[in-house]
């Protein structure tokens, strides 16, 4: 699949991939930093942003999506960073294809399984009849029957866009998501292997990495490294921005601590 990104800058290649109901767009102010020292590449994965809709949802067609775009741009290695959903991609990249990494940093993900979470996310996205809503705020309103957390809402909303007749529509394939959202909780194959340098970087206030999860960051990126940021839940980028530009700036020039 031909995925839909945005370029910046000039150096070596850095390419992010965002998590799951976010788009490229989410991760612009740090690519703004970024691209003085890197060609950033900012990705919409299938079903996301302004890439292809798809009914195939999983880490192996986004895994092949990605080695697509490495060919086409002619990319012989790259940095990868995924945040999330976009950190399982990375992880499932890295191992099949080691030799086109320079370096891995995972945002706020584990290679562990995770159940289904989203519940209330997309309880909330059903409760809008899009045709029947005239504003943004009536749809928060909505949402926020449902997902209690402004910030949730706002970054939910970034995906409904206007079509030419002024009517809303959603820019992300919801159902994919939906029908195929056990495979998004996938852990990383048992074997799988990547012995490169890998950054995990967690936020504090969030459940995604826990302590105990170590060992198993180590199985399967032996040159691993965790770092934890303060006053950060799950969307690192958002609430914590400089701190976790330093830290890829760190990581990238120094390698691990």
């Amino acid at each position: 699949m031909k995925l839909h990104f945005k370029k910046f800058g000039s150096g070596p290649p850095l390419i992010i991939l965002h998590g799951v109901f976010g788009s490229s767009d989410n991760w612009k102010t740090l690519a703004n930093h970024l691209m003085s020292t890197f060609e950033v590449y900012l990705v919409d994965q299938r079903n996301h942003g302004l890439s292809p809709h798809s009914d195939d949802f999983n880490y192996q067609v986004m895994t092949d999506d990605l080695k697509e775009l490495l060919h086409d741009e002619k990319i012989e290695k790259c940095i990868l960073l995924g945040h999330s959903m976009g950190g399982k991609t990375a992880m499932n990249f890295a191992v099949q294809y080691p030799e086109k990494i320079i370096k891995l940093i995972i945002v706020d993900i584990a290679p562990k399984g995770y159940p289904p979470h989203h519940e209330n996310i997309l309880k909330g996205v059903h409760s809008l009849t899009l045709h029947e809503i005239n504003t943004r705020k009536e749809a928060d309103d909505l949402l926020s029957v449902t997902i209690n957390n402004a910030g949730i809402r706002q970054f939910i909303l970034k995906n409904l866009s206007r079509n030419p007749k002024g009517l809303f529509y959603w820019k992300i394939n919801w159902k994919a998501i939906e029908d195929n959202i056990q495979a998004i909780g996938a852990p990383l194959l048992s074997h799988a292997v990547f012995p490169g340098e890998v950054l995990f970087i967690r936020g504090a206030q969030s459940d995604y990495i826990l302590n105990e999860d170590e060992p198993l960051l180590k199985k399967h990126f032996p040159d691993a490294d965790l770092m934890t940021i303060q006053k950060a839940g799950h969307w690192v980028h958002a609430e914590q921005p400089a701190q976790l530009l330093a830290l890829i700036n760190q990581f990238i020039k120094y390698g691990k601590r």
